[in-house]
C-alpha cells in the first residue's frame, strides 16, 4: 500500500520502552522489556523493507512522556540509558538495518536528541554501524545547524528555506564547516540512491491488483489479530462458547470498534469489521445487541436499562469495554489507568443480573483490572486493527485458540509503578530515578504483586515443556549457549505456545544490582 501511494519510507516501527502506563503513545510501542521491543522491531523492519519500502525506527531516544515532549529533559545514568532505553534500538539497527531512524523531541541529559553527538555519532553510527539517515520528528528540530553538525540529516516537515539560509549563514560565520555539511549530504544521498525503487511497470501492476491486494491485506490483518489477542481469565472454562449458546452483545465498542490509537498513526481503513456484524457469522444465538453506555463517560440511564434487560435474557453476556480514542493519543498522556467509570458501573450491574459475563477489552496499554471479579472471562484484544472483530468471534467460539502473551505487567494500582513519584515531570526535567528497575524487573525485585504478569496468557489447550538441555559453542569470540526444550500439546485442541527464556544472576552477592530475572530469548 505504501508503494501504491509512492511512499518510500514508512515511519515505523515505534519502539520506545513502556516505562509508565500513562504515556499517551504506549499503544504504538511494543513492550516494557528492551529485548522484546528490539526483536519485534527488527522483525517488523525486515518485513517492511523486504517489499521495497524503507522502515524508520523511532523515537531515538528516551521518549516516554508525551506532554511537553518538545521541552522535556530526560535525565538518566549511562547504565540505565544503555541497558534499558538503547538496547531495543541497538537490536533493531543491527538486526533490522532500517533505512532511517527518527530522533526524539526531548533532550537526553541536557542535549536535544536531534543534536546529541553521543546518541547520533558515537552510539548510532560508530558503535552500531548505522548507515541510513536520521530524520527529525515533525517540528522536532531545535537548532538546524547543531543538528547537522551532530549527525542529523533531514528536518521535517519541509519548512521553506529558512533552515537552509540559517545553515549558509552559520557556514559563512564559521560555526560549521563545509566538510560537516558534506558528511550529512553524503549519508542522505547514499540512502536515497540505494533505497529500492518500484518501477513504473511494477506500480502499474500493483494498481491493477489493488482490490485483490486490499482483500489479501484484510485477511492478513485478521490473522495478526487472531495471533496477538491475550486470554486473561477463563473461570470454569466458560470459553470457548458452544454452538447454540444464547448471547447478549453489550457495549459501544461492539458497534464502533476501537481498533487504532489517535494522533499521527491514524489510518483510513478500507473495511472495519464490527462484532455486531461478525457474530451473525457464528453458530451462537444472538438474544440482542445494545450499546449500553456512552463513549464520552457520561451516564445514559436509558441505555443502561435496555442493556440490563437484555442481559437477563441471555445465557452469556459479551460485554465490550475499553478506552476511548481521546484517552490514548499522541501529544498527551493519560490521567489515570482506569477505564471510564460508566462502563465499569454497568458491568457491575450486569454481573448481578447475569454472572456469566465475558469481557472483551479494547485498550492499547495497561488498565486497572480491579473489576475482573465481575467477569468469568476476559479477552484482551489490544487495538486489533480493521479485522479485529472477526478475530474476536473466532476466539470466543474456539475456531482459533488464543495464544498471545502480555508484553507488559498489568498492575493493581498506578501507585505500584516504579516511576510513579516522578511521572509526569512537574517541570522540564524528567528523572529516571528507578534506573533499570522498570516493569517486571521492579515488581519481581520488590515482590510487588500484579494483576497479570509480563509474559502471561491463557489457552484453551495445555502444554508441557520438558527436557531442557544446553550446548555451549565458541562463536565469534563469544560464548554462545544454545538452549533447547521439548514442547508437547497435552490438550485436546490445536494451539501455540511461546517458550520464554529468562536469565538469572549467578550469585546473589554480586555488588552490581541486578533484576531477579531478565528475558533473554523467546
Amino acid at each position: 500500500e505504501a508503494a501504491l501511494a509512492d511512499v518510500s519510507v514508512l515511519l515505523a516501527p515505534g519502539l520506545n520502552l513502556k516505562r509508565n502506563p500513562l504515556c499517551g503513545r504506549n499503544f504504538e510501542y511494543f513492550s516494557e522489556d528492551p529485548y522484546l521491543s528490539g526483536k519485534m522491531a527488527a522483525a517488523m523492519i525486515r518485513g517492511i523493507q523486504k517489499v521495497g519500502v524503507s522502515a524508520c525506527a523511532k523515537h531515538f531516544a528516551v521518549n516516554s512522556q508525551e506532554e511537553r515532549r518538545m521541552a522535556l529533559n530526560a535525565v538518566l545514568d549511562e547504565r540505565t540509558l544503555r541497558e534499558m532505553y538503547l538496547t531495543g534500538f541497538e537490536i533493531a539497527v543491527k538486526e533490522g538495518k532500517p533505512g532511517a531512524v527518527m530522533s526524539a523531541y526531548n533532550e537526553v541529559n541536557g542535549t536535544y536528541a536531534n543534536e546529541n553527538p553521543f546518541l547520533l555519532k558515537q552510539i548510532l553510527r560508530k558503535e552500531w554501524g548505522f548507515e541510513g539517515f536520521v530524520v527529525t520528528d515533525w517540528g522536532g528540530g531545535n537548532d538546524f545547524t547543531e543538528g547537522i553538525r551532530n549527525g542529523s540529516n533531514l528536518q521535517m516537515p519541509g519548512c521553506g528555506f529558512d533552515s537552509a539560509r540559517e545553515l549558509i549563514r552559520a557556514l559563512k560565520e564559521g560555526r560549521i564547516t563545509e566538510q560537516e555539511i558534506d558528511e550529512r549530504v553524503d549519508e542522505l544521498l547514499t540512502a536515497a540512491l540505494t533505497f529500492p525503487k518500484h518501477s513504473a511497470e511494477e506500480k502499474h501492476k500493483l494498481k491493477g491488483q489493488k482490490e485483490s491486494l486490499y482483500q489479501e491485506h484484510h485477511r492478513l490483518a485478521g490473522r495478526a489479530a487472531e495471533e496477538s489477542m491475550v486470554l486473561l481469565k477463563n473461570e470454569e472454562n466458560i470459553l470457548p462458547l458452544k454452538a447454540g449458546t444464547r448471547v447478549a452483545l453489550i457495549g459501544d465498542f461492539a458497534f464502533s470498534p476501537r481498533y487504532q490509537g489517535a494522533g499521527s498513526s491514524c489510518v483510513n481503513a478500507i473495511l472495519v469489521e464490527t462484532a455486531a456484524e461478525e457474530i451473525r457469522k457464528t453458530e451462537l444465538v444472538l438474544a440482542g445487541a445494545e450499546r449500553g453506555y456512552l463513549r464520552s463517560g457520561k451516564v445514559d440511564k436509558k441505555r443502561e436499562t435496555s442493556a440490563l434487560k437484555l442481559a437477563g435474557e441471555a445465557d452469556v453476556v459479551l460485554f465490550f469495554l475499553g478506552l476511548g480514542e481521546q484517552e490514548e493519543t499522541e501529544g498527551t498522556d493519560r490521567k489515570s489507568i482506569n477505564i471510564p467509570q460508566n462502563q465499569l458501573s454497568l458491568l457491575h450491574k450486569i454481573a448481578r443480573v447475569n454472572p456469566a459475563v465475558v469481557a472483551v477489552l479494547s485498550t492499547g496499554s495497561v488498565v486497572g483490572t480491579w473489576w475482573k471479579k465481575d467477569c468469568r472471562a476476559i479477552l484482551h484484544t489490544g487495538l486489533s486493527g480493521e479485522a479485529g472483530a472477526g478475530a474476536v468471534m473466532k476466539i470466543l467460539t474456539g475456531a482459533v485458540n488464543p495464544s498471545g502473551k502480555l508484553t507488559e505487567s498489568w498492575i493493581w494500582s498506578y501507585e505500584d509503578t516504579p516511576s510513579y513519584p516522578c511521572y509526569p515531570a512537574k517541570d522540564r526535567t524528567l528523572e529516571y530515578r528507578e534506573g533499570i528497575f522498570t516493569g517486571y524487573r521492579y515488581f519481581e525485585k520488590n515482590q510487588i504483586p500484579v494483576s497479570f504478569p509480563f509474559g502471561f496468557g491463557l489457552s484453551y489447550t495445555t502444554f508441557a515443556v520438558s527436557n531442557l538441555r544446553t550446548a555451549q559453542d565458541e562463536y565469534q569470540s563469544h560464548d554462545v549457549i544454545t538452549v533447547s526444550v521439548d514442547v508437547t500439546n497435552t490438550g485436546d485442541r490445536a494451539g501455540k505456545e511461546v517458550v520464554q527464556l529468562y536469565v538469572l544472576p549467578q550469585t546473589k552477592t554480586d555488588s552490581v544490582q541486578r533484576p531477579v530475572q531478565e528475558l533473554r530469548d523467546f
